[in-house]
């Protein structure tokens, strides 16, 4: 396809497209000796190959939000649903798959102005150029991105059996995102401090009695149990216990509270407590372990 349309926005997939896909996808899946594999298999096609579902109902969900997630372009999504077809056919050559001209038929019957003619993706009609629009990101969804980046990441180490990195992955981004709040007027003050405890400490004085308050403590509890040489042992100061790891199934445990915690303060910085955007993002980006 035109770089253009990989890089910029041509377009996106109402909604009826994407379940005419996914539709396609789950017909394809019931061919096989393991359903669960080829779902995993188009998930990872629409999503940058994150992590495994934890079951094959959650692969259902999970691939509808991959496929929900990727259909702000177009022209990609359809390149990932032809690149997973691809893939089946090298590594499940008895599995039946749909033809061009089935998938050229979706795309006209829902006014999708892209036509697939192997191996190229063009505009149906090549008279009628399809605009792109450059995306402009602002610096708060460019720290979002970075934050699910290093969700992603976690996930990678808990699938690679590392559960220490992984702990150490998400502990490190609740520190991170716990700075979106600095500086921020509440009505009853302005939150201070630089490090994790002191922001959260004076965000929960700043909201006594609520549901933030004592999620926070949580949280607050939470960290301090795993960055205690005498707790969990994942971060002390800036010296690492290396002698201690949780085990995986205490990682996991780590892993999806924390991720909960994240979301909920993300929801909360920007819904019931707006941050504005500064010139420089509080969530500097990691060196990435890649």
């Amino acid at each position: 396809m035109p770089t253009k349309w990989r890089f910029g926005s041509p377009g996106e997939l109402n909604q009826q497209t994407v379940n005419a896909f996914n539709s396609l996808i789950h017909t394809i899946a019931t061919q096989a000796d393991s359903t669960w594999e080829i779902l995993e298999l188009f998930k990872a096609k629409f999503n940058g190959g994150a992590s495994w579902s934890s079951s094959e109902s959650w692969a259902v969900g999970d691939l509808h939000n991959a496929m929900n997630g990727a259909a702000d372009n177009a022209a990609t999504f359809i390149a990932a649903f032809w690149d997973g077809c691809e893939q089946v056919h090298r590594e499940h050559s008895t599995i039946g798959l749909p033809d061009v001209d089935i998938i050229n038929q979706i795309l006209f019957e829902h006014d999708v102005p892209y036509e697939v003619r192997p191996p190229e993706l063009l505009p149906r009609n090549p008279q009628t150029p399809i605009p792109v629009q450059t995306p402009q990101r602002s610096i708060g969804e460019q720290a979002v991105a970075l934050v699910h980046a290093s969700l992603d990441q976690a996930d990678r180490l808990l699938l690679e059996q590392r559960p220490r990195p992984a702990v150490q992955e998400i502990l490190w981004l609740l520190e991170t995102v716990a700075t979106a709040f600095q500086g921020l007027d509440t009505g009853t003050g302005t939150i201070e401090g630089k490090y994790f405890n002191e922001i959260i400490r004076n965000l929960r004085n700043h909201h006594r009695g609520g549901a933030l308050a004592e999620a926070l403590g949580w949280m607050t509890k939470m960290h301090g149990f795993l960055s205690s040489p005498t707790g969990g042992g994942v971060r002390h100061g800036t010296q690492m216990a290396v002698d201690v790891s949780p085990t995986l199934k205490e990682a996991h445990l780590y892993c999806n509270l924390t991720r909960s915690y994240i979301n909920y303060l993300l929801a909360e910085a920007a819904d019931a407590l707006p941050v504005q955007p500064v010139s420089s993002s509080p969530f500097g980006a990691p060196a990435w372990r890649r």
